[in-house]
């Protein structure tokens, strides 16, 4: 797990935010998905990997005031920081794996575009699954976005698990009920197209 952290950490160390491959000035579809769960403007909303995406910006300029970004990066987490000024204050910062996060508030919303899918070990995809059953309230929704089965084998150097939305529903589990799915091909900032897959679920509390 450090050596996970190390890397990213390196990651955010040796280049801008601007020039990694995640990199998107307008999450158009993360954006459509979330304004498809209609929430109200203070759901509590969570951006796993989120250090130094844009969501957040564009979340908080339409209104949403229950934000929170998590991150095994601290350096990304700064990034945003900076980026957001003022408005950061008013956001929930939490530095830790995603694998073993342990949440002070539930959520409405988990969004997570990139993260998942750098899990290639059956008991980290456990140990996240997990993280959601305690992280989320009953009836909440969550977006996951992974390289879909035509899109890169690796990123970042690391290697990846493709996913479709039964692959990716399998992961899950019965609690996970799909609600909507989408495809999108991400031109990095190299001009490399990489196949994505969106899916949003509605949890549905278990007792």
């Amino acid at each position: 797990m450090n050596n996970r952290k190390d890397h990213w950490e390196k990651v955010y160390e040796n280049k801008s935010p601007l020039e990694l491959s995640w990199y998107q000035k307008t999450p158009s579809l993360s954006l459509k998905l979330i304004e498809n769960a209609k929430l109200k403007k203070d759901a509590a909303i969570i951006d796993v990997g989120g250090g130094a995406s844009l969501l957040v910006d564009h979340l908080y300029e339409r209104g949403y005031r229950n934000l929170a970004i998590l991150d095994i990066s601290r350096r990304a987490l700064e990034h945003a920081k900076q980026r957001l000024g003022d408005s950061a204050t008013t956001i929930s910062w939490f530095e830790a794996d995603v694998t073993d996060f342990v949440s002070p508030s539930q959520f409405d919303l988990w969004h997570d575009r990139a993260v998942f899918h750098f899990l290639t070990d059956e008991h980290d995809r456990k140990r996240y699954v997990e993280t959601l059953l305690r992280t989320l309230n009953p009836g909440a929704q969550v977006i996951i976005a992974t390289f879909a089965l035509n899109g890169p084998e690796k990123c970042s150097g690391l290697p990846i698990v493709q996913y479709d939305a039964t692959k990716l529903k399998n992961e899950l589990g019965e609690s996970f009920k799909l609600l909507e799915q989408a495809q999108e091909v991400h031109v990095t900032p190299t001009g490399k197209e990489q196949a994505f897959g969106f899916h949003r679920f509605h949890y549905q509390a278990t007792s």
